[in-house]
């Protein structure tokens, strides 16, 4: 059993700056996937970026790449999304997933069968 608990959400303006945390329990931290997801009303969930814990490789959504950093702190079994130069289309609910990764830690969501409750990301303009 995984249980993923996510923080850090909460209303900023275009340009700034958010830091998402998530806290991975229940099972061997090292050695998994943990991606980052979001969701708009209507719209499919889609990936952001994801990280092999234990010291993996890091994969981004085209979107994030140079604005987006996961990072993990594996003392604390925590993954982070830092988000910088933040837009009013990153408004999303923020999610992260998990799982075993044993054909790699891909961006789509049917690959996670673990997720956490989210957090809403808001991006006034």
């Amino acid at each position: 059993q995984v249980n993923l608990m996510e923080s850090g959400g909460g209303s900023v303006q275009a340009g700034g700056s958010l830091r998402l945390s998530c806290v991975v329990s229940g099972d061997a931290y090292s050695r998994n996937c943990v991606s980052w997801f979001r969701q708009t009303p209507g719209k499919e969930r889609e990936g952001v970026a994801s990280i092999y814990t234990g010291g993996g490789s890091t994969y981004y959504g085209d979107y994030a790449k140079g604005r987006f950093t996961i990072s993990e702190d594996a003392a604390k079994n925590t993954v982070y999304l830092q988000m910088n130069s933040l837009k009013s289309e990153d408004t999303a609910m923020y999610y992260c997933a998990a799982d075993t990764g044993l054909a790699g830690c891909g961006l789509h969501q049917t690959e996670y069968r673990h997720w956490g409750q989210g957090t809403q990301v808001t991006v006034s303009s």
